[in-house]
């Protein structure tokens, strides 16, 4: 990998049960080049989640193979759990990270786009930077999931890009459809609640998050997780620049102590951002100066751009 030039992609795969499967994917990744920083398998969502990086090609080329095989051994036609989804690989954004700007990422899910089109022969919606204009939401691609885009595409939400040849009505009938986006670094998380029935959850996920006039650039849904007796409140954060995730998270707490209940778990999907600990650390121990100037990764991935 060359010093400097750093892209992430963070593909969602609709299979979270299968670890043979999950493991598939996870070699084709790897063995095209990417680095594998992390992966990880839900049960209950039905879904697993890679963290890759790598040279821009090196990542690109990494996420196509883990496409093949997704496209290869996932059938939504056999695939049931809690999370939203529309395609087996369901979606798979391109981060930049270092020495990369948001633009090339852009231009490298434009090229992986096409070739899952092409080559792999399923359709493409683009979202966040990659869309056009940029800012298509994931939420709004895949209401309905994907049982309702394989009978046909809803009125506006016809997909970018097509295979050569196309013949089905809508999506494909075993694979689906993929997101493929730009964005920047996003935090998936989990908070698993007790004392708290899954209505309350709803009501609180409904509140803290953005379309209900809660936190920018929060998405927030609630599940039963029937694998472990559970209540869990699953978001994304879109920009954990911008928005404290410590914040947020005493927020959910607050509003769940509210009706009588408690947090009892948080689980980080993929990579842990230093926005989320860093805060926490600093409220907990009372650290005075804590900027994020001076966090040690930070600095080093500035180094190391910089080179």
């Amino acid at each position: 990998m060359s010093v400097g030039r750093i892209l992430e992609a963070v593909p969602n795969f609709s299979e979270g049960r299968d670890l043979k499967v999950v493991r598939a994917i996870v070699d084709a990744i790897a063995g095209a080049g990417a680095e594998v920083l992390d992966w990880s398998a839900d049960p209950d969502h039905n879904r697993s989640v890679v963290t890759l990086v790598g040279e821009p090609e090196t990542v690109a080329r990494a996420a196509l193979a883990g496409a093949r095989v997704a496209v290869e051994l996932i059938d939504l036609r056999q695939h049931e759990g809690v999370h939203p989804r529309i395609g087996a690989l369901d979606v798979l954004p391109f981060v930049p990270l270092a020495g990369v700007s948001m633009a090339e990422a852009r231009a490298v899910a434009h090229r992986v786009g096409r070739a899952i089109a092409e080559e792999v022969g399923v359709p493409v919606y683009f979202y966040a930077q990659a869309s056009d204009p940029p800012g298509r939401k994931l939420a709004d691609l895949r209401r309905g999931g994907f049982e309702t885009l394989v009978e046909g595409w809803p009125a506006g939400r016809e997909p970018d890009l097509l295979p050569p040849g196309w013949r089905h009505p809508g999506a494909h009938p075993t694979a689906g459809a993929v997101n493929v986006g730009a964005r920047k670094v996003l935090l998936a998380w989990n908070v698993v609640v007790d004392g708290v029935t899954l209505e309350e959850a709803r009501g609180i996920a409904a509140a803290i998050r953005e379309r209900g006039g809660g936190v920018p650039g929060l998405r927030a849904l609630a599940f039963e997780l029937r694998s472990r007796g559970a209540i869990q409140i699953s978001m994304n954060l879109e920009d954990v620049a911008a928005v404290s995730p410590f914040d947020v998270f005493r927020r959910i707490e607050a509003e769940v102590e509210r009706v009588g209940g408690s947090v009892v778990e948080t689980e980080v999907i993929g990579m842990i951002p230093d926005e989320l600990v860093f805060a926490a650390a600093a409220d907990r121990l009372r650290l005075t100066g804590a900027t994020a100037e001076r966090l040690l990764s930070r600095r080093l991935v500035e180094h190391l751009a910089a080179r």
